[in-house]
């Protein structure tokens, strides 16, 4: 999108409007937050004079510019990297992640990951987020987690997708295999994430500090009593959530060399096996849903169990069955 300038007058009903809130009711694919980093930056001027005051009262008559520059460009590199997208539009996509690939360029990952994959795929439709041309990264899954995410292309629909995430009114829902069979067998976990003070790569239930953090989990099916099926629908969105709430309650999930073992003690040796071939955790996102931030249509997308998620279910359906 190129450099624009956009001019709009000020009608008698807008008259002592915040130049902030006022430009923000008249241009639509602009969030307030970055309309408010362009009028300090002096990229507005009332009747040809530069204002860089956010709170200053608009008055009616006046002639009021904004110029927009172009988005730079994001300095991750695009990359051709294959992707399962189950609904673009021009103002965000949803795609089923692979478990294996990182969400963001990181520390020991700078490249190769879903932002440089999004780059690629969307480039000019990227409208430019912030000032910069790159997707808006509303949340994220674990490396090893796979299943649906959104993200924005548009810097309102971003600005949308973080106010329905920051209300909780996103429908997230995940599949995952345990240890063990939850007693009871549905219920609600609430306990505050916080880094865990014995090793800084884990986040624990912490009695002080940390950050509320809510699951709801329903045990779907088991597998004896030696690993469950257990559905847990998110009402926050914290790092490792799910990992950490499950083995809070002693059922770590299957695959989780972080919070749990690789195998399970006394478990057979074909499961044992089977696990030892399952190099990540358990955990699928597999439900999403939400209203959307520009149409307004209500949207609900749902992903079927990767191809090693699904093995790993037979593989524990052929140890109840003996």
């Amino acid at each position: 999108m190129p450099e624009s300038m956009v001019t709009v007058l000020v009608a008698s009903e807008d008259s002592a409007q915040r130049l902030d809130r006022f430009l923000n009711n008249h241009l639509s694919d602009l969030s307030r937050t970055r309309i408010k980093s362009l009028i300090e930056a002096g990229c507005t001027s009332i009747d040809g004079q530069i204002v860089k005051d956010p709170n200053y009262r608009v008055k009616t008559g006046s002639n009021i510019r904004l110029n927009v520059p172009a988005p730079v460009e994001a300095r991750p590199e695009p990359q051709n990297i294959p992707l399962d997208i189950v609904h673009e539009d021009s103002h965000l996509i949803v795609l089923n992640k692979p478990a294996g690939l990182v969400v963001h360029p990181g520390a020991g990952n700078p490249d190769g990951t879903l932002v440089n994959a999004l780059l690629a795929h969307c480039g000019d439709s990227l409208r430019g987020i912030g000032g910069v041309k790159r997707p808006g990264i509303v949340h994220r899954i674990d490396k090893d987690t796979s299943g649906l995410m959104v993200a924005a292309k548009t810097e309102v629909a971003h600005h949308g997708l973080s106010e329905l995430f920051a209300s909780h009114d996103i429908e997230r829902r995940y599949d995952a295999l345990t240890w063990g069979v939850p007693s009871p067998l549905s219920g609600i976990v609430t306990g505050a994430i916080g880094r865990s003070s014995r090793n800084r790569k884990k986040m624990s239930v912490v009695e002080f500090g940390g950050k509320h953090a809510t699951t709801h989990y329903r045990v779907v099916s088991s597998f004896g009593m030696l690993a469950s099926h257990v559905s847990c629908e998110l009402e926050t969105g914290r790092t490792h959530q799910i990992r950490v709430h499950m083995t809070s309650l002693g059922h770590s999930l299957i695959g989780d060399q972080l919070y749990g073992r690789a195998t399970k003690r006394g478990a057979p040796e074909a499961i044992g096996s089977a696990v030892r071939n399952f190099n990540r955790q358990a955990l699928h996102a597999a439900t999403l849903g939400f209203i959307h931030p520009v149409t307004e249509k209500a949207f609900r997308f749902e992903a079927p169990h990767p191809t090693d998620f699904e093995l790993l279910i037979e593989e524990l359906e052929r140890y109840a069955r003996l």
